[in-house]
């Protein structure tokens, strides 16, 4: 998912231009989808993807707004 990553920095200028400021999910360089919020682009993704195989990315329109958000595999464990 690094290349991923790395592929979505270096086009998040046209990515921005063509989609907006939506969540795009994105897989060995090809964009899935665009979806309006996180919780859209996870559930549509995962019904044709595999969790933890693609990145989803908000878009915005310069690198300065970009903001880094960590998602994990998380199960809560009981007391």
């Amino acid at each position: 998912m690094d290349n991923d990553f790395d592929f979505f920095l270096q086009n998040m200028e046209i990515l921005y231009k063509q989609h907006g400021q939506k969540f795009v999910a994105i897989k060995d360089h090809n964009i899935l989808g665009a979806y309006d919020t996180f919780n859209e682009a996870l559930e549509t993704t995962l019904e044709k993807e595999k969790l933890g195989t693609f990145l989803i990315q908000e878009c915005f329109e310069s690198k300065e707004k970009l903001v880094h958000h960590f998602q994990g595999n998380v199960m809560p464990v009981s007391a």
